[in-house]
């Protein structure tokens, strides 16, 4: 249960996460203007992801389908980030890592515990078809977060200049499976 303001209670959504489809995106795009204010990206952005790497991206929802969270990853080149609002075209025949592009809930359901099963099924799931390591770029002052999801922040040369759009707190991260 949770408490409203003047302490009456309400019960949370029973929410759960499932794999992304593309009638989804709207929704994503919603909680990700809440949750990135200073990081946008456009829908189709979003979409394009999703469509070439569908195994990857998941939804957090309710039973009527609403949006409340969402992460996305896909295969990506060691030691590189996409441009923040760009179209990747494809994925990068020299994939080396998953690339963990966004994990975001909703306001509303923050602290809730639901990031921590999407991030160790993406690892099951990553390891299971072979890859080694999931990348991400920690934003909004997060690294510590997903050190406690076992990422490793990567101080490599020339890495401060190639994640510049994503603002000065920005690290690379790696999780080695």
């Amino acid at each position: 249960m949770d408490l409203q303001q003047g302490g009456t209670e309400r019960p949370l959504p029973q929410l759960i996460w499932r794999p992304m489809t593309p009638s989804d995106i709207d929704g994503v795009v919603g909680v990700a203007r809440l949750s990135f204010p200073d990081h946008f990206e456009a829908r189709e952005c979003f979409a394009e992801r999703q469509e070439l790497a569908p195994e990857g991206c998941f939804v957090l929802s309710d039973e009527a389908g609403t949006v409340m969270g969402y992460l996305m990853a896909y295969p990506w080149t060691r030691n590189a980030a996409p441009p923040l609002d760009s179209l990747i075209g494809a994925i990068p025949d020299d994939a080396e890592v998953i690339y963990l592009h966004d994990l975001a809930v909703h306001p509303e359901t923050r602290g809730g515990g639901y990031t921590r099963p999407i991030v160790e099924r993406l690892a099951e799931q990553s390891k299971a078809a072979g890859w080694k390591e999931i990348a991400l770029v920690a934003v909004n002052e997060a690294t510590a977060f997903w050190e406690r999801n076992g990422f490793v922040v990567q101080n490599l040369p020339g890495m401060a200049e190639k994640l510049a759009s994503y603002g000065a707190d920005a690290r690379y991260m790696i999780r080695t499976l």
